[in-house]
């Protein structure tokens, strides 16, 4: 599959709410984070922080409402915000997802969201499912967007991603990406630990590496 690159991460709010945990990882890594707007669709909102190399990093909470129960996403975001929150996954971006509808054998979901300001931002994405069964795994979106509204061009903050710390069998997310794990994006730092998942990620700031579990 070619092309494949991380796009960004994603944190679930837990009990304090999600102002309150964009507000915290924020003062972490001296940045503030700016409101994304709503995802109709899966019954989440977010707030975005752009980072290095074409990258993002949102927190998302899901919202009192129906489809955060019915779409995957949506019910990925409430069960870890009702877990207490914290890593909900890496997400790749490919410049034409028909390769992994046909790999999975089903189409890739809609998805969209208005920022404040009015801006519609579209996008297609898959995986989700496996996520659920699998949270090592990341899922895959194509956006249908000009690089200028991508999250990761909203500003320069100065802060990028270092490593990630995955919990998760190696060899079954390299078939899942279909292509090598050896990362020229960021590292992957392979770790033991009771549940499955993304673990911990570091960042590079402007006043040294920052590490958020």
């Amino acid at each position: 599959m070619p092309n494949v690159r991380l796009d960004h991460i994603s944190y679930a709010a837990g009990p304090e709410g999600i102002g309150a945990a964009a507000q915290r990882i924020g003062s972490a890594l001296g940045a503030g984070f700016r409101d994304g707007g709503i995802h109709p669709r899966f019954g989440t909102r977010n707030f975005v922080l752009p980072l290095a190399n074409g990258v993002y990093l949102e927190v998302v909470g899901a919202l009192d409402h129906p489809a955060a129960d019915k779409a995957p996403f949506g019910q990925a975001v409430k069960a870890r915000g009702e877990s207490g929150g914290g890593w909900l996954a890496w997400v790749v971006a490919v410049d034409d997802i028909g390769p992994v509808e046909k790999r999975l054998g089903r189409p890739a979901v809609r998805g969209h969201r208005r920022r404040p300001d009015g801006t519609d931002l579209t996008w297609k994405q898959i995986g989700v499912l496996e996520l659920l069964d699998d949270p090592a795994l990341p899922f895959f979106i194509e956006w249908d967007v000009a690089e200028p509204l991508h999250p990761s061009a909203q500003g320069d903050t100065g802060i990028g991603i270092e490593a990630a710390e995955i919990c998760g069998e190696r060899a079954a997310i390299a078939r899942w990406l279909d292509e090598p794990l050896e990362r020229a994006d960021f590292r992957i730092d392979w770790i033991e630990d009771e549940d499955p998942g993304l673990v911990a990620v570091h960042f590079s700031t402007p006043h040294g590496t920052v590490r958020i579990d």
